[in-house]
């Protein structure tokens, strides 16, 4: 049966039955909401301010979007979000869905936590990390509608101490790979979290540089 949640139509196809079925087996109750939440403050947004997006691609963002703090996607070495964009990728193309859909779904997941840059982008790309800065942040709270903060999260709740449980999981995803935070706004979360962490710096970055000047 179709749902609808705070008066979205959420997607329900082959493909987003799957991308559902494949996300909910590999995070937990707290990502899962947390991802299906992001969708449907993407989709509100999109609808608020008069964009044009294809439900299926933002469906399928929002629900890869953390899929890199998760084990089983989880490279040693690469951006967890550039881990995220990879499974979705390696999922869409399995799928047949056209290369430049594609693009546009590896770009939103890849960029969703460098702001000031998606709002720019494609339809995708910026409802995706608006809908995440809602869900994490807070951000264009009262944009959204008591009933429709209220239905979203009667559905899929923002249950288990939901902000410091979700830095947790962030700090889980990324602790074993430091370097992979720099000129990210997950620098913060080791900053936190982590006694040994030292945030790398640019401008020494500069300075040491094996240029003479």
């Amino acid at each position: 049966m179709t749902e609808i949640i705070a008066g979205i139509r959420v997607p329900d196809s082959a493909l987003t039955r799957a991308a559902t079925q494949l996300v909910r087996d590999s995070e937990d109750d707290l990502l899962y909401n947390h991802s299906r939440r992001v969708f449907l403050w993407g989709a509100l947004a999109g609808e608020r301010r008069g964009l044009s997006y294809d439900p299926e691609l933002l469906y399928v963002g929002a629900m890869f979007h953390d899929m890199g703090l998760t084990e089983a996607y989880a490279s040693p070495d690469l951006r967890f979000e550039v881990d995220g964009a990879n499974a979705a990728r390696q999922f869409l193309t399995g799928y047949g869905v056209v290369e430049r859909d594609i693009e546009d779904v590896w770009a939103a997941i890849a960029l969703h936590t460098t702001p000031g840059i998606p709002e720019h982008m494609r339809p995708t790309v910026a409802l995706l990390t608006a809908g995440v800065e809602m869900d994490v942040l807070g951000m264009a709270y009262d944009d959204f509608t008591p009933m429709q903060r209220d239905h979203v999260c009667a559905h899929h709740p923002r249950e288990h101490n939901f902000k410091e449980n979700v830095i947790d999981h962030f700090a889980n995803g990324i602790i074993k790979k430091p370097l992979t935070t720099f000129g990210n706004v997950k620098a913060d979360v080791l900053a936190l979290k982590d006694p040994s962490y030292r945030r790398m710096n640019f401008c020494n970055i500069i300075l040491g540089s094996p240029w003479p000047t």
